[in-house]
This record gives structure tokens, C-alpha cells and sequence, in this order.
């Protein structure tokens, strides 16, 4: 009897250690203060930075399980404002996004990968001009110490413009583009 008592309390402690190492990941979204963007250097010298003014986001994210985590965006690629309003026609036309006829990037994320503290490494498939890529993201994801609702964000990659069907070595805008997400989550 002592035997089967002993073996039922086994269980029940693997039982409630199993859920406790499986707990759920909170819903997380962007503040409207972060930043999605790019920089992109233009003639070798200067630097085009444009921003997403409107986005739509989503991650799902436990620290104490971050290999189980997801991110999602959804950027507005009309609502793309540039530190050099003068080139708006040119990056939102034909040869770069086409604006017209894709009207959204995404990425969706399909493995986070634990770096060090607070750093990871989210890759995902980003899909632009009707082009998805494999990218990789070097995360870094901290609880906020003014906040605690929410997580500080900084994320970057670079991609080459002419992978998603983008002109080559066009209007002496470089071919390299380096994407950022700086900013915070919070808890939905």
C-alpha cells in the first residue's frame, strides 16, 4: 500500500512540474511609440531612414519559455514616411515597393533562439513585394524598468533589396538595407 501511495504522489509531483515548466506565454503588442523602419545608405554617404507609421503586431512570449514564443507584423507600406520626403515617389514606386500592388509587408516568426540574457536570435520569414526570405533577427527583449507591463525592444537584420525583386544599384540607393524595431511591447 505504501508502494502505490508513494508511486500516486510520483505522478501527481511529474504531473504539476510538467504544467509549471509549460506555463502560457502572455499576448504582447507594440506601443505606437516604437519604430519599424530601415536605414539605407544613398549615394555612399547619406542615410534614407523611413519609418511605418502603421502597424499591426502581435507576439506571444513567456521569458521563462522563450523557445516556445511567436512574433508577428503586419506593416502598411503606404503609411512608410521617409527623413527624405523628396524620394517618396521613387521608394514607394515600381522599382522598389510598388506600392500600389503590395500594399503590406509581414514577417511571421518561426523560431526563437536563446542568446544570453535577454538576447535572442528570432528568425522568421519576412515577405515583401510578394517575395518571402528567411531572416534572422538579433533581439534584444528586457522587462522595461519604468514599466512593468512591458518588455524594451531592439531588433535588427539586413537584407539585400534586390532579393524581394527590388531595382539593383538604382538612383544611388544602396543595395544593403538594415531593418530595425526599436521600441517596447506591451501586455494586450
Amino acid at each position: 500500500m505504501n508502494v502505490r501511495i508513494a508511486k500516486s504522489v510520483l505522478v501527481a509531483g511529474m504531473l504539476s512540474l510538467n504544467f509549471a515548466t509549460h506555463a502560457t506565454p502572455q499576448q504582447w503588442e507594440l506601443t505606437p511609440e516604437t519604430q519599424v523602419g530601415f536605414e539605407i545608405k544613398s549615394m555612399g554617404l547619406s542615410i534614407v531612414k523611413g519609418k511605418f507609421e502603421q502597424i499591426q503586431s502581435s507576439m506571444s512570449f513567456d521569458p521563462a519559455a522563450p523557445l516556445h514564443a511567436s512574433a508577428q507584423f503586419v506593416l502598411d507600406i503606404k503609411s512608410l514616411s521617409l527623413n527624405k520626403p523628396s524620394l517618396s515617389n521613387l521608394i514607394l514606386g515600381e522599382d522598389f515597393f510598388d506600392a500600389e500592388k503590395y500594399q503590406t509587408a509581414t514577417f511571421t516568426s518561426c523560431e526563437f533562439i536563446v542568446l544570453g540574457p535577454h538576447h535572442y536570435s528570432i528568425t522568421g520569414d519576412l515577405s515583401l513585394r510578394g517575395v518571402t526570405r528567411r531572416v534572422v533577427l538579433d533581439t534584444i527583449l528586457k522587462p522595461s524598468i519604468s514599466q512593468p507591463q512591458r518588455l524594451d525592444v531592439d531588433a535588427t537584420t539586413v537584407i539585400t533589396r534586390s532579393d524581394f525583386g527590388m531595382k539593383k544599384a538604382f538612383g544611388g540607393i544602396g543595395e544593403k538595407v538594415n531593418i530595425v524595431v526599436s521600441g517596447q511591447w506591451q501586455l494586450k
